[in-house]
């Protein structure tokens, strides 16, 4: 289906959904439980919260706050867990995704490939170079040192993925950031190219630019950095532009000549593409030749074609354990569009695919996912929608350790910004932030927590701006919430 009239008929769903959803939900929801949180709609933001233990034993679930749970908001990387739950129900924690390097061409007797060697992408939204260097040895160990042919590398799965956000939609031209990554079932490195930028021999020398990846440059560089004296402000700033020779890093500013070398990431034009030159150096360090240099395909292997070397990436319950700490979007948008049966996945069939998973759950309500990422403001849900979405997870004893272990405790995860609060609710829950800045501020928290009881419970707040209210950042949203999940914590 075209990709406008999929958008017009889920926003149509939507619509309806919201009125019948309206239609039954009361005009407002006491604030019981969240006295601090309440009070961000008095500075009109807009809030959805619920908190409530989960049943235990002969003992029924109980509400204990709630700010109009039904309400529809912008989850942001809230989504995140939606597709954690929904990868976990399709496939398992101990699901892993291969990699294949196949060809229909004969092997002769002096290691030449008598034909195309094929990359046939599998979808590994963690693959990285050390993979590519798994795949060159085993291809090695397969008795392959030359390739007659080319190195094609298949997207057929899905790619080049169809942008839907700003920021993916610049991406294809320039890019200035590593999170906006391109999308490819044939990706690596996570959609970025990386390079090292340390300074030069002696001052007034241009800095010394090396790929993360090669021995060689495998993307070309426009270096505009100086180096400086020792004690002097390093300064540079780093973008990827692509051109017609392909993608092309400019780095301009300056950098001390003692300085520590930096690591650089910005997200590549063509990740398919960017696989192919990646692979194409790796090969050639392992001492293999390609005679026809490489190209992307959109095409998957003939049916003739025989594995010669693939590779197994990290497992689901590994692979979320990045996705939710790190709420890193090109995982998570890989992952949902694997969700997807059919092959050239789209994002919007990636998030219906989300939304036919959180229909079969008991009492959740509407649900909007045009992502899996939930980098777009347009994913709508509620707090007691997210809610029914983590107690349905809790009571699946074989999927719930790997998904719970994906969820950050303030007191010692990974993003320090969520470390707030008294010790005593720090070490007692276990969240999923999701942050947007445009075009409103969206601040999310979803997860659980243990009262003093040891009962478990499950919390989430959603907190939207509007086109006039002020600037929000987190302390605003975190402080008054844990205070309020203290007060529940200790209650019970």
């Amino acid at each position: 289906m075209d990709p406008v009239a999929m958008m017009t008929r889920t926003a149509a769903r939507f619509r309806c959904l919201l009125l019948v959803g309206a239609s039954l939900m009361p005009l407002l929801v006491s604030a019981a439980g969240f006295t601090e949180l309440e009070k961000m709609t008095e500075r009109g933001f807009q809030v959805s919260a619920e908190a409530r233990l989960l049943g235990d034993g002969d003992r029924p679930g109980e509400v204990v706050g709630a700010i109009e749970p039904q309400r529809q908001l912008s989850p942001a990387s809230v989504s995140k867990a939606y597709l954690a739950a929904a990868a976990l129900d399709r496939w398992g924690p101990q699901h892993r995704f291969t990699t294949r390097l196949v060809s229909s061409g004969e092997l002769d007797a002096d290691g030449v490939l008598r034909g195309d060697l094929i990359f046939e992408g599998g979808g590994d939204p963690a693959l990285v170079t050390e993979d590519l260097w798994r795949l060159a040895q085993r291809l090695y160990q397969a008795g392959v040192r030359e390739i007659e042919g080319g190195l094609v590398v298949s997207q057929w799965r899905f790619g080049p993925v169809e942008c839907i956000t700003t920021d993916r939609c610049d991406a294809r031209s320039r890019a200035a950031n590593s999170y906006s990554a391109l999308l490819s079932s044939a990706g690596v490195n996570y959609g970025n190219w990386c390079v090292n930028v340390a300074p030069g021999a002696a001052v007034g020398e241009p800095a010394r630019v090396t790929s993360c990846d090669s021995q060689a440059l495998i993307l070309g560089i426009d270096n505009q950095v100086e180096t400086r004296a020792t004690g002097t402000a390093t300064e540079f700033s780093a973008e990827r532009v692509t051109r017609e020779e392909g993608d092309v890093m400019l780095l301009r500013g300056h950098i001390a000549l003692n300085a520590a070398s930096r690591d650089v990431y910005r997200a590549s034009g063509d990740p398919a593409r960017q696989t192919a030159r990646t692979l194409a150096a790796v090969l050639d360090q392992a001492g293999i030749g390609i005679g026809d240099g490489y190209a992307t395909s959109v095409e998957p292997p003939p049916a003739s074609a025989r594995t010669l070397a693939e590779v197994e990436g990290e497992s689901l319950q590994e692979l979320l354990l990045h996705v939710m700490n790190y709420s890193n979007n090109f995982m998570a948008d890989v992952l949902a569009l694997n969700l997807v049966d059919a092959p050239r996945a789209t994002l919007l069939q990636a998030g219906e695919a989300i939304q036919d998973y959180v229909a079969g759950l008991p009492d959740h309500g509407p649900v909007i996912m045009l992502s899996g990422s939930g980098l777009t403001t347009e994913n709508r849900t509620s707090a007691s929608g997210a809610n029914a979405l983590l107690e349905s997870m809790f009571h699946r004893a074989s999927l719930f350790p790997g998904f719970v272990a994906s969820f950050q405790s303030p007191s010692n995860g990974v993003s320090r910004f969520i470390r707030r609060g008294s010790p005593l609710v720090q070490e007692r829950i276990m969240l999923k932030t999701g942050t947007l800045n445009q075009p409103y501020a969206v601040r999310a928290a979803s997860g659980y927590f243990r009262a003093r009881s040891g009962r478990w419970g499950v919390f989430t707040a959603l907190v939207n701006g509007t086109a006039s209210t002020p600037w929000l950042n987190w302390a605003q949203v975190l402080d008054p919430l844990t205070q309020d999940l203290e007060r529940m914590i200790e209650a019970h």
